[in-house]
């Protein structure tokens, strides 16, 4: 049993060292980074999708109390702004060309990543917060229209669904992408390393 053990020990401190060439390494990262920008651009389609369908749902249907407007402006708001974030990110990651200049690009991954944490932090309950006040606001009069238990429904599948999308989704989005940003970064960092090796 000692002779496992210090197998098992002399195996554990054993580091094989993987030589992945450049140009594989430039490849995985191109592919990487190109998931990023899809999935960036993507979101930033998904907001603009929901911002739009609001404002024609404001445009188009009469609403006759004041807090609808009020609850239908917050959220409009709301969305508009993290737009303007993850437009700005989305420029971030995009803006170089990262095989001509891997230094400055990871530069710009690591504040990137930098942003990332801070929208899914502090930023991501002021958008929670907004939401669902406008919810509230934008509930007053359409909620007046319905049954006593479709309002129980409407209120607690709400409820629920910010919930829901507030710890468990939330969660596990910021799981993997701050796993896969700093994935990014480390292959950026070895390519930089291999390029400036005589």
């Amino acid at each position: 049993m000692q002779a496992f053990d210090q197998i098992q020990e002399l195996w554990q401190k054993h580091d094989v060292e993987v030589k992945v060439s450049a140009d594989e390494m430039l490849q995985q990262v191109k592919k990487e980074v190109n998931g990023l920008k899809l999935k960036s651009a993507l979101n930033i389609l998904g907001m603009l999708a929901s911002f739009i369908a609001i404002a024609v749902l404001w445009i188009f249907f009469h609403f006759e109390s004041w807090t609808t407007h009020v609850g239908i402006s917050i959220t409009l708001l709301a969305i508009g702004i993290y737009i303007l974030i993850l437009y700005r990110d989305h420029r971030l990651i995009s803006k170089s060309d990262y095989t001509l200049h891997p230094n400055e690009y990871l530069s710009d991954l690591r504040v990137y990543q930098l942003n990332r944490y801070k929208l899914y932090n502090s930023l991501y309950w002021f958008y929670t917060v907004a939401l669902s006040l406008g919810l509230i606001f934008y509930f007053i009069e359409i909620l007046a229209h319905l049954s006593i238990t479709m309002t129980i429904v409407a209120v607690s599948f709400t409820f629920l669904w910010i919930l829901f999308c507030s710890t468990i989704l939330r969660n596990a989005v910021i799981k993997r992408e701050k796993e896969r940003i700093s994935l990014l970064i480390e292959k950026f960092e070895r390519i930089s390393a291999q390029i400036s090796m005589p």
